[in-house]
């Protein structure tokens, strides 16, 4: 139990295609990272799409991201 990754969620959007050119620069430094799509099936105006890294690498994932101003970190 001890080897399971604790996730935390770095950006939320309602874009699908940002969410995955976000995830794409953390997996491209070698950080695992996940998208979780929280948007309604039927009706995709409502909802989420978050990027979730795991949390002892946010810091990582901050100082990668940060330098960039059209990405707004949670």
């Amino acid at each position: 139990m001890s080897d399971q990754i604790k996730w935390t969620c770095i950006h939320k959007t309602s874009n699908t295609f940002e969410a995955e050119a976000i995830k794409g620069n953390i997996e491209s430094a070698g950080i695992p990272c996940v998208i979780v799509n929280k948007q309604d099936s039927s009706y995709l105006a409502f909802g989420y799409v978050e990027v979730h890294i795991p949390e002892n690498r946010k810091d990582e994932v901050t100082a990668l991201l940060g330098e960039d101003p059209t990405i707004q970190l949670n």
